[in-house]
């Protein structure tokens, strides 16, 4: 049985997109959607369960808003319900294991905060060894398109840029495979970024001063991304890769960079810390003030 593709649903409205988000690139990747509802549930001591009779209710009306959604974009698509006990994040992470990919909501833009991600989805994306993909409120098909000829948003264009960030001091293949197969599967361009800094006189010795040139800096960082990229562009030869190194912190050069994308793809070290899982500079900074979809993709 293939792997499906997950949404975590709650019947609020950042849920709902990322339903109907998931929805979609289940029908791109060819893989069943599974509709998934935490409860958390606790039994009465004196083993009477009105409680949860009510909440088994409420997980169906749920997961049935949520399917009622995505029927009408995606009729054919084949969709699962499963309602779980206990608490979401843990319950998420356990479902997440059978999954190629988990979606889950975020509630939009807030002024100069950004998203406002949850503790659910926040300690989802720490601990998954699973793909996630985090959807803001009111996202539609039609974000994923360029407008048409008259600058409306439309479905029926092509899609906006896939873009990849990528640190060249630890590129790692799943990410990068991740962002060719999005790319891949919505015949879109892909735009491979890397940031880099120019490093401090203080830490430099007189033979290096002269590593501070910028442009010859850029120019050897481009050679490096055009390598390492190769053997993904011989991999995937339908895929148009436009490749760009910027100096700047990589926090704000990916998020100048997914303006008007319709997906960032970054990579999240998926390690043990002695303060427990975490997400790293660069994918805390993505997940909170990008506007587009954002798949974290774990690797070791």
């Amino acid at each position: 049985m293939l792997p499906p593709v997950i949404a975590g649903v709650d019947g609020s409205a950042e849920s709902l997109a990322a339903a109907e988000w998931a929805a979609r690139e289940a029908v791109r990747r060819g893989r069943p959607l599974r509709l998934v509802h935490a409860r958390n549930w606790r039994p009465r001591p004196d083993g009477g369960d009105p409680a949860g009779a009510a909440q088994r209710h409420l997980a169906r009306r749920v997961l049935r808003e949520a399917e009622d959604r995505i029927r009408p974009a995606c009729p054919g698509l084949r969709v699962e319900e499963e309602q779980t006990e206990g608490p979401a994040t843990a319950a998420l992470l356990k479902a997440s294991q059978e999954a190629e990919l988990i979606v889950l909501g975020s509630r939009g833009l807030s002024g100069f905060t950004g998203f406002l991600v949850g503790s659910v989805a926040l300690g989802v994306v720490a601990r998954s060894e699973t793909p996630v993909v985090l959807v803001r409120a009111g996202e539609d098909a039609a974000d994923e398109h360029l407008p048409d000829d008259d600058g409306g948003p439309s479905t029926r264009t092509g899609y906006r840029d896939v873009v990849l960030g990528v640190d060249l001091g630890d590129a790692c293949d799943e990410v990068i495979e991740f962002a060719f197969e999005a790319a891949r599967s919505r015949a879109a361009r892909l735009r491979v970024v890397h940031a880099w800094q120019q490093p401090s006189p203080i830490g430099l010795g007189p033979a290096e001063t002269g590593l501070l040139g910028g442009v010859q800096q850029a120019a050897e960082w481009l050679g490096f991304l055009t390598a390492v990229l190769q053997v993904w562009r011989e991999k995937y030869p339908d895929v148009e890769v436009v490749e760009t190194v910027t100096e700047g912190r990589a926090q704000s050069v990916l998020v100048r960079a997914a303006s008007g994308a319709s997906l960032l793809v970054v990579g999240h070290h998926a390690t043990e810390r002695p303060t427990g899982p975490r997400t790293g500079p660069v994918a805390h900074a993505a997940i909170h003030h990008v506007g587009c979809p954002v798949a974290v993709v774990p690797h070791f």
